[in-house]
């Protein structure tokens, strides 16, 4: 399988996806994977975007875990929950690289429409999961590790988990990117085992690790003076193109 067929106008519709993902991830804490991976499976597949995300996605966690502060807390917490998302996420990697990749768009875009309506749940098992908090880390840290493996997507899972813990707005923060980073570690080796992560990636990730990170520094500094909830309103319609687009897709190819 070839990694990266990039010609000059497409390699620039990457950068201006990876600089877009990154502001908006600075700025709300969260959201790089989920605005990048569908963004690039409009114009490539899903396979292909993770393998380009993959990279920039480590960046923005580690980044993003340093900058939210008391991480050290959350790591001695909910630890498990990375790990188990490192498990799933090692599945769903081989999924992605094996399974028929036409129908991860459809997994996708059921993903996104699932994070734009994960407010529309009342799932009501709050004080069985601050109960079982150990067996709730298993099932919902390898559920979020098998979505994040196959079309780059935990956080709908997350949210639904950290809603009904109840954590607060940092804490929640630090584990989705603890988990996120767990998942991409995980997707590393998978990856590279198969040897997608050689020759021509090296090449062209280093400039889309750079806007990344130039972009990721732009939304922490939005972050102090814009609204979250603003960024919420004017992304979700966006998503929801994007879902059907997806769609259409698979049935149209």
């Amino acid at each position: 399988m070839q990694v990266l067929e990039l010609l000059t106008g497409e390699y620039l519709v990457y950068l201006l996806i990876m600089a877009l993902a990154a502001l908006v991830h600075g700025t709300m804490g969260l959201g790089f994977p989920m605005v990048a991976t569908p963004l690039l499976a409009l114009i490539t597949d899903v396979r292909q975007a993770v393998i380009l995300t993959l990279i920039p996605t480590v960046i923005v966690n580690v980044a993003s875990i340093a900058k939210g502060g008391q991480w050290g807390q959350s790591i001695r917490r909910y630890w498990p929950l990375a790990v188990y998302a490192l498990v799933g996420s090692f599945l769903g990697s081989h999924i992605l690289l094996l399974g028929e990749a036409s129908y991860l768009r459809l997994v996708l875009a059921a993903m996104i429409l699932l994070y734009l309506n994960t407010h529309r749940f009342k799932i009501g098992y709050g004080d069985w999961i601050r109960g079982h908090l150990g067996w709730s880390m298993l099932i919902f840290g390898s559920l979020a590790g098998f979505f994040a493996g196959t079309v780059n997507v935990m956080v709908p899972v997350l949210i639904i988990f950290v809603l009904e813990l109840g954590l607060g707005a940092v804490a929640m923060v630090q584990v989705f990117n603890l988990c996120f980073l767990s998942g991409k570690l995980s997707q590393i080796i998978v990856l590279g085992s198969y040897g997608l992560l050689g020759g021509n990636y090296v090449q062209y990730i280093i400039p889309l690790c750079f806007v990344t990170l130039v972009f990721l520094g732009a939304g922490f500094t939005l972050r102090k003076k814009i609204e979250v909830s603003t960024y919420s309103k004017v992304l979700r319609l966006p998503l929801y193109l994007i879902a059907a687009i997806l769609v259409a897709q698979f049935f149209l190819t």
